[in-house]
């Protein structure tokens, strides 16, 4: 079997996605980020960005474009990186989104999930720079992308499993043994 040309990054929110999507982008990987457009349109309706705004906007594209949303929208990035090699996709959330890739582009997609427990994500999330969230929050941010989202089936479908509850340079030699181990 061929490497997958789409490594597609899944987790909860504070495993470590976007560092993982960071060390793959080092390597050649161009990045694209599910949340841009959720970033996007919480700015086009000029609203603050905050977990509340954002929860709003992905609910509303979801009901309106339904769970596969944003596969759908994020599509013609994917396919305009891919003129410049592999990709790394920041942030696959449902199910949907991913049997949408997976069907359009079989066997050039496969999936990374990236897992820390409920504790440490917790930590890094009330820590973080931008958009930091309390217990509480992370807490509810879990249910709804589990019960909402569907988030747990690509989890449980992952391709390759990153455990991410120890330091960077663990993370990075993690990650950096998956990528080798795709170019090989």
């Amino acid at each position: 079997m061929n490497s997958p040309k789409i490594i597609a990054m899944v987790g909860m929110a504070g495993a470590g996605k976007t560092e993982v999507s960071r060390f793959f982008e080092e390597n050649g990987y161009t990045r694209v980020r599910f949340g841009d457009v959720t970033d996007d349109e919480v700015k086009r309706r000029g609203l603050p960005v905050n977990e509340a705004n954002e929860r709003t906007v992905r609910e509303a594209l979801r009901q309106e474009l339904g769970m596969a949303a944003y596969a759908q929208l994020n599509q013609p990035r994917i396919d305009a990186a891919l003129h410049d090699g592999p990709v790394v996709i920041d942030g696959l959330y449902s199910w949907e989104e991913y049997i949408f890739l997976k069907d359009y582009y079989k066997d050039e997609l496969a999936v990374a999930a990236v897992w820390a427990s409920p504790g440490t994500r917790a930590k890094r999330l009330a820590t973080r720079g931008i958009r930091p969230l309390t217990r509480e929050e992370t807490f509810s941010r879990d249910r709804a992308e589990v019960e909402k989202v569907s988030k747990a089936g690509p989890i449980a479908v992952a391709d390759y499993m990153i455990t991410n509850e120890g330091d960077f340079e663990a993370l990075r030699a993690q990650v950096e043994q998956l990528i080798h181990g795709l170019k090989s």
